[in-house]
């Protein structure tokens, strides 16, 4: 299947979105923080990523600005998966460059549709 990066800083998050992603077939490296999502993803070329929004150091937003602003990685579709549920955190996070906002609590289900949508090339 797909190598999809996961960065979150709460380990119980991260921890479950990377069983429910291998237990879809994909390979999945997982960071703690926004500068190693991007070092991560600048090294392994995932064919996709989830940020958190909110990690010590560089924020989701942030990452997700770096990663759209390098022309190798610049592609590869982004789900922020964040708490932050006001509108104009969701609009934030959509003009950084992501193409889904999820908000947490979520369904493990609808992160796994919305990740196989954005690997055939659709909307989640």
């Amino acid at each position: 299947m797909a190598r999809i990066l996961v960065a979150d800083d709460d380990v119980d998050v991260r921890t479950l979105v990377v069983l429910k992603l291998k237990s879809s077939g994909h390979e999945v490296l997982s960071v703690e923080n926004g500068a190693e999502a991007v070092q991560s993803c600048l090294a392994n070329r995932p064919d996709l990523v989830v940020l958190d929004l909110m990690m010590p150091g560089m924020s989701g937003l942030q990452a997700c600005e770096a990663i759209r602003s390098d022309p190798t990685v610049a592609g590869t579709p982004v789900i922020l998966l964040t708490a932050r549920a006001q509108e104009a955190d969701v609009d934030a996070g959509l003009k950084s460059g992501a193409d889904e906002y999820l908000t947490k609590p979520f369904s493990p289900r609808e992160l796994a549709t919305c990740v196989d949508s954005l690997l055939a090339g659709g909307r989640g």
